[in-house]
């Protein structure tokens, strides 16, 4: 995935990544609940469009495919990745920097090609965590579970998981997400770490 440019300013970051299915989102939606963490979610922009539900600019920042070349094209990206074919997703610098300005600490929920870059991007003032599935299996499971796609499309992201996962080492920490409430209390646990030790 190619690094874009660094956003002004001198910030810290926390990163989310994980394979699709594995419940990243679940747990970043868990801790913008928590208003003594003065987080701000990362908002990121896609080529795909909004899934029932989905609000733009709050979800994401659906973008058509030239816009977002565009975009590409002046630098304005941290970091984006064709993540499958005709489908891209990248993190804004000004996303990054309007949160940075607003005193809060974006909060990244980016997949695992787009997690290594965020932190090569952010190194030490970013703390990157790889949520894993308890197993495969698990992560079939819940990506069959969801009904959003049909079989050809499930089967590219179970294998496309598969290969993710042997990126886990190359996050700072990982969390094992298997049962859900102590999945949310360890996030909380870790990323609470982190802004003290980076506060001290």
């Amino acid at each position: 995935m190619p690094a874009g440019s660094k956003p002004q300013g001198d910030g810290l970051a926390i990163i989310f990544s994980a394979p699709s299915g594995a419940g990243k989102t679940t747990l970043v939606r868990h801790l913008m609940t928590k208003m003594e963490l003065s987080l701000g979610f990362s908002v990121s922009a896609t080529t795909r469009g909004p899934r029932e539900g989905e609000v733009n600019g709050k979800d994401y920042h659906f973008l058509p495919p030239e816009d977002f070349a565009e975009k590409v094209k002046n630098g304005a990206f941290v970091e984006y990745e064709e993540v499958y074919e005709g489908l891209s997703y990248g993190t804004l610098c000004s996303e990054v920097e309007k949160l940075w300005r607003d005193g809060r600490t974006p909060l990244f929920d980016v997949d695992v090609v787009g997690g290594q870059t965020l932190k090569a991007v952010f190194g030490d003032s970013a703390l990157s965590i790889f949520v894993m599935p308890p197993s495969l299996f698990a992560l079939e499971d819940r990506l069959r579970g969801r009904g959003t796609e049909d079989e050809a499309a499930l089967e590219k992201r179970i294998a496309k998981a598969q290969q993710e996962l042997e990126a886990a080492p190359a996050f700072d920490l990982r969390l094992v997400n298997d049962d859900l409430a102590l999945a949310k209390q360890e996030a909380e646990d870790m990323v609470g770490d982190f802004l003290e030790r980076a506060y001290l």
